[in-house]
């Protein structure tokens, strides 16, 4: 037998450990290209491509993508910044040309009690003027002193021409009261604001046959003879015939008292343009500077909180307007007040608007922030990744599966997602008017559509061998 030679055993194994070891050393390097290639694929489906700041990128593509990021901050300003003239002037444009739009702002100020007392004191005002009280108790006094009653009843009956006026005053104005706080009034007002939107539009226009009327001041007034033509038959059904004698009593409300309107009325051909486009030129640009980013998701995020920053703005504009509008009343008017609640219920829509945007654009920076490629974001939805396995396995734990149509769902995840994103973009946007809780409902609703089909998406895998619901996916087989 012959004789093994020491250290031979020793060199074998050596050599075969170092072949063993390049071999893993291969296969290493193989994974780490693999999850380089992974992790590459997985920033450009979350927002772009690789940091272009890492090392190894060439210049020229550095500069691609720093010239990606500028336009796409040049563009999200820009569409941040149009945003409130949109919505401003999207909410002018239904105010000037959709009359039930109209009509849902001004109606509710018929029920206000200031407005109420404004108009009471119009209508009254303009009804004692008509009958010029004071005229008439100063005739009777100077026809009773002509009647050559004593000095002591003569000085008596010219003391009581004040208290006559006062009187009928006072017995008009409880007729006229007594009309503007029922039902009359009401009528009155919705037919009295049909007629001015229709002749706001004349107005507008510049149409000479308007009857409306917008002055210098800026002043657009509502016909109240409706009122008056009542309260008349009132008084004189209460024995007071004197109205029947009197001649037409016109009487008006000025409902908007801005300089405003002046301007409104030169570019009322540009409100119609800006009403119509705006609102479609600031999404657009928010969305160009989402696809041209590098990173979109991100700036997806910095959309959706430019857009609710813009309409913080316009909310605060509004406030300081309302200050502004206050101290710009010409001092002829006699119910800043009044004033105050015109101001109010007009811009409510606006307000309503505003809100609107400023949840939509909360909404969508979320959304943008849970599909980004941030730790956080991936941590949360492996989170819930996790959880809906749990939730599934024991359900079927339990005999419950959703079988071939969870199987569908898992495969078809993507395409489900798309289509339900695409239906809460298409409810936002054919909505005629939006409100904060229409733009949480469909948030909500999108949501819960979500967290549905990843419940019930079953992967293949999970499915037992053959001879149940079908064969492993992938083409996994059992090892023997």
């Amino acid at each position: 037998m012959a004789e093994q030679r020491p250290g031979a055993g020793t060199a074998d194994d050596l050599t075969a450990r170092i072949a063993a070891l390049e071999a893993e050393n291969a296969q290493l390097r193989a994974a780490a290209t693999a999850r380089a290639a992974a992790d590459a694929a997985a920033a450009s489906a979350a927002g772009g491509p690789a940091d272009p700041a890492a090392p190894g990128v060439p210049a020229a593509r550095r500069q691609r993508h720093a010239g990606r990021a500028t336009a796409a901050v040049v563009l999200v300003v820009l569409g941040a910044l149009l945003a409130p003239v949109a919505v401003v002037a999207v909410w002018a444009r239904d105010l000037v040309t959709d009359t039930d739009r109209y009509l849902a702002t001004v109606g509710p100020l018929v029920d206000d009690p200031q407005i109420q007392s404004a108009v009471t004191n119009r209508v009254t005002g303009a009804i004692v003027d008509a009958a010029d009280l004071d005229g008439l108790a100063g005739e009777a006094v100077t026809a009773v002193d002509d009647l050559g009653l004593p000095p002591r009843v003569s000085a008596l009956v010219g003391s009581l021409q004040e208290p006559l006026v006062d009187a009928a005053t006072g017995f008009i104005r409880r007729a006229v009261d007594a009309v503007v706080t029922s039902d009359v009034l009401e009528a009155v007002w919705d037919e009295a604001n049909r007629t001015v939107h229709q002749q706001l539009n004349a107005v507008l226009r510049g149409d000479p046959d308007a009857i409306a009327s917008i002055d210098a001041q800026g002043t657009l007034v509502v016909d109240l003879t409706g009122v008056v033509d009542t309260v008349r038959a009132s008084l004189s059904d209460a024995g007071f015939t004197l109205v029947d004698r009197l001649p037409t009593i016109s009487a008006s409300f000025p409902l908007l008292q801005s300089a405003d309107l002046v301007r409104a009325q030169n570019a009322y051909r540009v409100l119609d343009v800006l009403g119509t486009w705006l609102v479609w030129l600031s999404l657009g640009l928010l969305a160009a500077g989402v696809l041209v980013a590098v990173h979109r998701a991100r700036v997806l995020v910095v959309a959706g909180l430019s857009l609710a920053g813009a309409m913080l703005l316009l909310g605060a504009a509004l406030t300081i307007g309302r200050s502004v509008y206050v101290d710009a009343l010409p001092p002829a008017v006699q119910r800043p007040d009044a004033a105050v609640v015109v101001y109010d219920q007009v811009v409510a829509f606006l307000r309503v608007a505003l809100r609107s945007a400023f949840v939509l654009g909360l909404v969508v920076a979320l959304v943008a922030f849970v599909a980004g490629g941030t730790s956080a974001a991936r941590a949360l939805r492996a989170s819930w990744t996790r959880a809906a396995t749990g939730l599934r396995t024991a359900g079927e734990r339990r005999g419950i599966s959703t079988g071939p149509v969870g199987v569908w769902f898992d495969e078809q995840r993507v395409p489900v997602r798309v289509l339900i994103g695409a239906g809460a973009a298409l409810a936002l946007v054919l909505a005629s008017h939006l409100t904060p809780a229409y733009v949480a409902t469909v948030a909500v609703v999108a949501v819960v559509l979500l967290a549905v089909t990843t419940l019930v998406a079953r992967p293949a895998a999970a499915q037992p061998g053959p001879g149940a619901d079908g064969p492993p996916r992938d083409g996994a087989a059992a090892s023997g």
